[in-house]
């Protein structure tokens, strides 16, 4: 991840969609840094009628419409060689993203992103041309762009580089290296309107901050996605801790 541009193909029927989130925050440091290019594609430029027509009406019958399968398939011929890209159709049937797929897109030298749209997309898109279907989660969006925002987000932030702080990343909820929930998160004043930092954090004792945001981390994770406990590593003294609390749910 180290040393190489992680460039995004990004194909959409609403290419203004992306000049916001893209041209803000630690995604444009990155741009600048030429740690991502981010290059979009108008799909509709490749529609083959004058009337540049992405969509139609389905085979079949049924209500809205179908993106077509030649525009895309044009638009990712214009691309050029796509021997090393990953190509993804973001759709709410496929895989869903997580953090660890983030990561292995971090790995990669390309990836690109087809943004499906309307009713859905032609089976043919899926069959023939892209790699792997990425959905967000378990819901339906008018369309695959601001799946696509995530998905450059996410995995962006893994590069080497984009991130001040290099070990901002292996802290994250959700990492590999954590494997639970983020501790809560303090910062100045010491008090406001009555609310008070907890006084652990404020003693300057290294070792007991650690142990008490291990055990902080462990109890969100318990109390919000106990299903991540299942494949987190686990010290002894963590088990003891997860006992605990299950004693005290017991009691309640």
């Amino acid at each position: 991840m180290c040393g190489k541009t992680l460039r995004f193909d990004i194909l959409t029927l609403f290419p203004e969609m992306f000049d916001s989130p893209f041209d803000s925050s630690l995604l444009k440091k990155a741009r600048e840094k030429n740690l991502i290019d981010i290059r979009i594609t108008n799909i509709r430029d490749y529609a083959l009628d004058r009337h540049k027509m992405a969509d139609d009406y389905p085979y079949g019958g049924g209500s809205g419409m179908v993106m077509k399968v030649e525009p895309i398939a044009g638009a990712l011929d214009a691309l050029g060689s796509l021997e090393d890209a990953l190509v993804c159709l973001m759709t709410p049937q496929g895989e869903v993203f997580n953090q660890q797929m983030a990561r292995d897109m971090a790995g990669r030298s390309r990836i690109v992103l087809v943004c499906g749209h309307y009713e859905g997309i032609d089976e043919r898109v899926r069959q023939n041309l892209v790699q792997k279907e990425v959905s967000i989660g378990d819901f339906v969006l008018t369309g695959g762009e601001l799946p696509a925002m995530i998905v450059v987000d996410a995995v962006s932030r893994l590069l080497s580089g984009v991130l001040g702080n290099e070990s901002s990343a292996p802290g994250d909820s959700f990492s590999s290296e954590r494997g639970l929930l983020e501790y809560p998160q303090y910062t100045r004043p010491a008090e406001f309107r009555g609310w008070k930092v907890p006084e652990i954090l404020l003693s300057g004792h290294h070792a007991q901050i650690e142990a008490w945001r291990r055990r902080e981390a462990l109890k969100r994770t318990w109390l919000r996605r106990r299903d991540m406990l299942e494949k987190a590593e686990l010290s002894d003294e963590d088990r003891k801790f997860l006992d605990q609390l299950k004693g005290q749910e017991g009691r309640q």
